[in-house]
């Protein structure tokens, strides 16, 4: 299953609850930090919900 790497960018303060609740789902705690998720499309919602805040690169 192919791989992709998920970066925290912005800060989600200021953010609405579900966006913030979504980034802590993605296991993204600081800016610039990095996960690792499998490609899926459950990952690929929660990224697009989050697009503004998150950098995606797929391995």
């Amino acid at each position: 299953m192919a791989k992709i790497k998920v970066k925290l960018i912005k800060s989600t303060i200021g953010c609405k609850k579900d966006q913030i609740a979504t980034v802590e789902a993605l296991g993204l705690k600081k800016i610039r930090y990095v996960k690792e998720h499998n490609d899926t499309p459950q990952i690929r919602g929660m990224i697009k919900k989050v697009s503004h805040l998150v950098e995606v690169e797929e391995i």
